[in-house]
């Protein structure tokens, strides 16, 4: 019984962060114009 309230529990957590999120909207800013460059280590 006790698992079931911890879950229960959770599964109301995760839906009023969802709700929560989906209020607030995205988060404001731009993205960088200019691609992520990484590099490859050469093979020896």
């Amino acid at each position: 019984m006790r698992a079931l309230a911890a879950a229960a529990i959770g599964v109301a957590a995760a839906l009023a962060l969802v709700f929560t999120v989906t209020t607030i909207g995205p988060p404001g800013g731009r993205t960088s114009p200019k691609p992520l460059l990484t590099s490859v280590p050469a093979h020896p």
